[in-house]
């Protein structure tokens, strides 16, 4: 399997996050990447590409043009504003306050562009996010123009962007870029399945009213778990996109046996819309031993997840999500895609 990988992704060095009312080094860091490719070299997983650069234009086709330009300039703005340290919100327009105007001071418009607080942004981090969308725009033209899988090394991740928010370490929805310029190239309706252990808030909030991309989601319980306010099971859509968007909250301490239940269940979604095309937005932190979830799948599970994958029998694209600096996450990714090709190996042999 061909993967797609940009070492400016490195560029984002954030020092600081708010995790439990304490500043700590962000679990979302630059070993992450580190770990996955010297486990996908040791496994001869393929051959590691380097992605073409492919521009706003396909950002600002899922994302508001002001969100974009805020990202573009806030590092600058925020160092010209003589504030110290790294760019954190502190204030937003929350209930009972406006949410209709855009503050000039860099502070305010930290506040009104993000979802939450533990994202901080230091130098690099537009310059990373850029890199990353495009690492996604590389695999799925690859698979678009060869009908065969591939794998998007994405960081920093996406799929807590919203069209105008980011949060939860997102800048870009690396997905709905994908699935996006998979549709403007003939694909009638795109799959984005998401697996990581948290909600995909943005994907879901951008094809809401959708019906070109089917959204479904296996996750923690919001009531208990990051992003809190979106992923219930009665989000399905709205308009055009009712039924269009589905939701799957699982309890802390699933077992993996459920887990793949619930999976069978949103394959069968797939396959029942009439997609041409899936986006996983791989997420490998619902690893047992991840630091911030609470899922109970072993390394060994992960292969059996990419095995099950390949059962959708669709053109896949796979695009890195959560799953954070243990030791273990070049494994489960690697196991993944391991699976998934094995999966489809088994299923030509079979028919």
């Amino acid at each position: 399997m061909l993967t797609f990988y940009s070492a400016d992704s490195r560029l984002r060095q954030a020092r600081t996050e708010l995790h439990d009312g304490t500043l700590v080094a962000p679990f979302e860091c630059p070993e992450r990447v580190d770990l996955v490719l010297k486990q996908l070299r040791l496994s001869g997983l393929g051959e590691i590409r380097a992605p073409s650069a492919y521009g706003l234009a396909p950002v600002l086709a899922v994302h508001d043009k002001d969100y974009v330009t805020f990202l573009a300039n806030c590092w600058e703005a925020w160092l010209a504003a003589g504030h110290e340290g790294e760019a954190i919100p502190n204030i937003w327009p929350a209930r009972r306050m406006r949410g209709d105007h855009i503050p000039h001071a860099i502070s305010g418009q930290l506040g009104y562009y993000a979802l939450a607080a533990e994202t901080s942004i230091s130098a690099g981090t537009f310059e990373a996010a850029m890199a990353s969308k495009d690492v996604a725009l590389g695999a799925v033209e690859y698979t678009l123009q060869t009908g065969e899988p591939s794998f998007g090394l994405c960081r920093p991740p996406g799929h807590h962007a919203a069209y105008d928010q980011f949060g939860g370490y997102c800048f870009f929805n690396n997905a709905a870029i994908a699935a996006q310029r998979a549709l403007e190239s003939g694909k009638r309706r795109v799959a984005i399945l998401d697996v990581d252990f948290h909600h995909g808030n943005g994907t879901q909030q951008i094809f809401y009213r959708r019906d070109d991309v089917l959204f479904i989601s296996l996750h923690g319980d919001p009531e208990v778990t990051f992003p809190y306010y979106l992923g219930y099971a009665d989000e399905g859509g709205e308009g055009k996109g009712e039924g269009f968007n589905i939701n799957y909250p699982l309890p802390h301490g699933t077992s993996v046996a459920t887990w793949m239940a619930t999976l069978e269940q949103a394959l069968a979604k797939i396959q029942a819309a009439g997609c041409e095309l899936l986006i996983v937005s791989l997420g490998v932190d619902i690893f047992e031993n991840d630091p911030i979830s609470a899922f109970t799948f072993t390394s060994e599970d992960f292969t059996n997840l990419g095995q099950r994958l390949a059962q959708a029998g669709l053109p896949s694209v796979f695009l890195m999500e959560g799953g954070y600096a243990v030791d273990e996450i070049g494994v489960n990714v690697s196991n993944v895609l391991h699976g998934f090709e094995q999966g489809v190996e088994n299923g030509s042999e079979q028919s």
